[in-house]
């Protein structure tokens, strides 16, 4: 994972004021803009951080935010739209996967696409805030999440649903698309919670990476114990009864 952040290119804008004019071309201001957005989005919530914390985080004048990215839900989005690379990262992962339902390893090995770049991105100074935005913004059905879920979120979730169903053929897509979100529910949650340190008397800390191997192994259980391969019913007999000797 690159351990700095791409810059964005500026959408020019109309109408600016003469301060963001003087001050347009800095792309260290612009990406302290959107690192500033991550990090208070991630802490607080999208709907509780207004444009002017955003700025004063970045250490910016106010009139440069909407410069750069327009309006908050803009900002929010632009976020996702600059970590897009780990969706494709987790993809790359995916396709080299076997697909093959005769491979007993088959289904780990998606699991662990789904899981490893999220988890190692959740561990890394760089990714810290966008994954904890991640696991607890897209949770909500607010109307920015849900542009961004079906933008940049919907197209993966189809290509890990057809691969697990390609792993599992024996249950149909529906039930598959069921552990798929069961799966996500148990990622996120992961990615977002702290009590697990106070739970577990502090022997564990939150998003350890080193629990990713226990995540995995968690979900394809699931996954195994949800969606179970039928069981062959025995034939009936053909056989007549012996009778009894009177």
């Amino acid at each position: 994972m690159p351990s700095r952040h791409r810059p964005i290119p500026a959408s020019p804008r109309p109408r600016h004021s003469a301060a963001a004019s003087r001050n347009a071309g800095r792309p260290d201001r612009q990406q302290a803009i959107l690192l500033a957005a991550e990090k208070l989005f991630a802490q607080s919530g999208y709907h509780a951080v207004t444009i002017r914390q955003i700025a004063e985080e970045a250490g910016v004048p106010l009139a440069l935010v909407s410069y750069y990215y327009g309006p908050k839900h803009d900002l929010f989005h632009a976020i996702f739209a600059h970590w897009n690379q780990t969706i494709e990262e987790r993809l790359a992962a995916l396709d080299s996967a076997s697909h093959d339902p005769e491979d007993p390893q088959t289904l780990r090995r998606i699991v662990e696409a789904f899981v490893g770049p999220v988890i190692k991105l959740r561990a890394s100074p760089e990714g810290h805030h966008y994954a904890q935005l991640v696991g607890r913004e897209l949770a909500y059905g607010s109307q920015e999440a849900d542009r961004v879920l079906r933008e940049f979120f919907d197209p993966m979730a189809h290509r890990f649903i057809d691969a697990l169903h390609s792993a599992l053929p024996h249950a149909t897509r529906a039930d598959v698309a069921w552990g798929y979100q069961f799966a996500l529910g148990a990622l996120l949650h992961h990615l977002v919670d702290d009590r697990v340190a106070r739970l577990s008397l502090e022997l564990n800390q939150p998003g350890d990476p080193a629990a990713s191997e226990r995540l995995v192994r968690f979900i394809v259980g699931g996954l195994r114990a949800a969606l179970p391969i039928p069981s062959l019913s025995p034939r009936p007999s053909t056989t007549s009864p012996t009778r009894r000797s009177r």
